[in-house]
């Protein structure tokens, strides 16, 4: 599409704006309603750990936002030479999970906790009991049920409690509704009545630590939308909060907020039922639309939706690629010391190829990238750690490989459950995310880890913001189509993607690495409590 036609579409409105707060970046993309992207702008941001809880403050999630919106429209003026007025449709993305409580006079009344806490682990534990339901500790209710265990004094003031992209789309909308996949997060879903599960609201309401409080459960949590449901309209208030210059108008249609996950799922076309998709950036979660329901309750399977409303089973890791960067940016600067400057592209290119000179259990080294505590291998808090013997074999290439095995480690566990113990299978599995924007090494180390063909699309590392815009454009007209044919129809017709399949030597040797991971965390465990005692 030439400039000429890309400026009537934007003057026409034909557009729709994803915004993403993703663990590490803010990114806004302008999309065209042929799906491609025509200006984008990001801001990079850092988690807080204030009082042992990981946080975002408010101001630095409505700099993020303002900042990437302004980026973007700088990028609409340059390249088109046009004033950023009107959108058509936008839509509000975030990391899953946590825990936002509002009072009635919309005030927050404690700092946003993440998914990064692990801090409500009595809660989730009594909760998946009562529920016969996994409550992961990420979940929304596990983190105000444990408020409420903790007696803590802000509890008795909620009127609402929200995720961070509800909370975002609330003050564009003035609306208190979440897309489902996210709400899939915050509370059990009900696949069959698309909507939180009745009986336990019930169940959690007539808990007597409940019942003391003047809200109910249904009254507090936000409503419940599905994909290509409006979610309401852009008003004057929240143009002025997203563009601080005044430019843009309000009115546009403003679509169901979705979790991360829920946008991976639309950027990697992994919707329909047997269809799966891995992300890989700060933290790590696969996701695999169901077509039967599992045979028990696992603590490390979480049940949530696509944001269609179809069952998904997630395995959700709080660490990946962290500690990879952290390696990567020692390198970077010894490479400084010897006058050697690298773009970032340069440097993982190097560091990653280095690592495919590695022995296939990576020497017999093992490293925990835990830079926050990890659910599914029962570690409390974060300890960054390489461990190993006399005899491991000691090399760069090995202390590269092993931290892109200990990257997926976590995941693989997870995934075991469901690929061994519940026998479910995919017709395919697609990875985004930034881990995989150096080509081909991660996604063949994940194929060997999971002993699955892992498909790697064009759009792998900017897939979130752009899923979120793709949702947009499907508010506004889903050609009378659902999810899933909308995106098989419209949206993929012409995608481009490339498949690796695991190498059964490279299987063998994760294999080991990963007997040798299980092995040694005992030590990654009593490091973290020795550190506390300390």
């Amino acid at each position: 599409m030439n400039n000429s036609a890309i400026k009537e579409k934007i003057e026409s409105a034909n557009t729709a704006l994803g915004i993403e707060l993703g663990s590490t970046r803010i990114k806004a993309v302008l999309v065209t309603d042929d799906y491609q992207v025509v200006a984008s702008g990001d801001l990079v941001w850092e988690n807080e750990l204030h009082d042992n809880i990981w946080t975002y403050p408010l101001e630095k999630v409505w700099k993020g936002i303002q900042t990437s919106y302004a980026n973007l429209a700088a990028s609409v003026s340059e390249e088109y030479g046009l004033k950023l007025t009107k959108i058509g449709s936008i839509g509000i993305s975030a990391m899953m999970h946590g825990y936002m409580p509002f009072d009635q006079d919309g005030n927050l009344l404690v700092p946003f906790r993440t998914w990064r806490n692990n801090i409500t682990g009595e809660a989730a534990e009594k909760l998946t009991k009562l529920f016969n339901f996994n409550i992961p500790e990420r979940w929304s209710v596990a983190h105000l049920y444990q408020a409420i265990l903790n007696k803590e004094d802000h509890v008795k003031d909620i009127d609402f409690i929200t995720t961070l992209d509800g909370y975002v789309s609330w003050k564009l909308s003035g609306n208190k509704n979440t897309g489902i996949g996210d709400a899939s997060g915050m509370f059990p879903i009900d696949e069959a009545t698309k909507n939180y599960d009745g009986k336990m609201l019930e169940q959690f309401a007539s808990l007597p630590e409940v019942a003391q409080y003047p809200w109910n459960i249904k009254e507090i949590l936000p409503d419940v939308l599905l994909a290509g449901q409006p979610a309401g309209k852009l008003t004057e208030e929240g143009a002025k909060l997203l563009d601080i210059s005044g430019q843009l108008q309000a009115g546009s249609l403003i679509a169901p907020s979705e979790g991360d996950a829920g946008t991976g799922m639309v950027a990697t076309n992994a919707v329909r039922k047997r269809t799966g998709n891995i992300s890989a950036g700060t933290s790590a979660f696969s996701m695999v639309v169901l077509d039967q329901k599992l045979n028990k309750v696992h603590r490390d399977i979480d049940m949530v939706t696509t944001p269609d409303g179809a069952l998904v089973a997630m395995v959700h890791t709080n660490n990946c690629s962290s500690d990879i960067n952290a390696w990567a940016s020692v390198f970077n600067q010894f490479a400084k010391v010897l006058g050697v400057n690298l773009s970032p592209n340069q440097l993982y290119e190097k560091l990653f190829d280095t690592s495919l000179r590695g022995d296939q259990d990576a020497g017999g080294l093992v490293n925990f990238s835990y830079l926050s505590g990890e659910n599914i291998t029962k570690v409390q808090d974060g300890r960054p750690m390489m461990v190993r013997k006399p005899d491991s074999h000691f090399t760069l290439a090995n202390i590269f490989k092993v931290q892109l095995y200990s990257a997926f480690a976590p995941l693989k566990i997870g995934m075991d459950i469901l690929l061994r113990e519940e026998h479910i299978r995919t017709d395919v599995l697609i990875a985004q995310g930034g881990l995989f924007k150096t080509p081909v090494v991660a996604q063949q180390v994940l194929a060997d880890a999971l002993n699955t063909p892992i498909t790697l699309m064009s759009n792998a590392g900017e897939g979130g913001p752009w899923g979120m815009a793709v949702l947009a454009l499907y508010a506004s007209d889903n050609k009378g189509k659902n999810l899933a044919d909308y995106l098989d129809d419209e949206v993929f017709v012409d995608s481009e993607s490339a498949t690796l399949y695991p190498e059964p030597e490279s299987v063998q040797g994760y294999e080991k690495f990963i007997d040798n991971y299980k092995a040694a965390l005992p030590a990654e465990i009593e490091a973290g409590k020795d550190m506390k005692l300390n």
